[in-house]
């Protein structure tokens, strides 16, 4: 059985344990006037993506081990818009041997309760294979200082 997706709108940034504030495009609007929902699936990416390669265990060119998304989820509390800029909050909670639950928090400028919360699943692959590998064990270190 799957853990079930993020659902506290009262979540607020102490429930999270790294942080990347990602400024908002003119682009990202749609016509109603706040970031279309698309947009936020990207900032999960990134966020996630900018802490591996920060902590040393992502090589996005030459890396023989790297994370497929498998799974991901989102919803959404309080409309972002541009000029806004989003701080994405990540934590994991979940550490399994081939896959890791990441838990993402994005919240509106200064705004301490989160605008949208979700979550993604990456499944560690051999890149050369395609097939599902261990984690290695530098990436595990990184992953599991962002552990709930």
């Amino acid at each position: 059985m799957n853990p079930s997706p993020v659902t506290a709108k009262s979540q607020i940034r102490a429930d999270y344990q790294h942080f990347l504030a990602i400024p908002t495009r003119w682009m990202d609007n749609d016509i109603y006037g706040h970031i279309n929902n698309v947009n936020y699936y990207s900032f999960f990416d990134t966020a996630v993506n900018h802490y591996l390669i920060n902590a040393g265990v992502l090589d996005i060119h030459g890396g023989s081990i790297v994370g497929f998304v498998v799974e991901t989820s989102c919803q959404y509390f309080r409309p972002i818009s541009f000029p806004d800029v989003v701080t994405a909050g990540i934590r994991v909670a979940q550490l399994k041997d081939r896959s890791v639950r990441y838990e993402i928090g994005l919240f509106r400028n200064d705004d301490n309760e989160v605008s949208a919360a979700g979550y993604f699943v990456h499944v560690y692959v051999d890149r050369a294979s395609g097939r599902p590998t261990a984690i290695p064990e530098e990436t595990r270190d990184a992953l599991r200082r962002l552990l709930i």
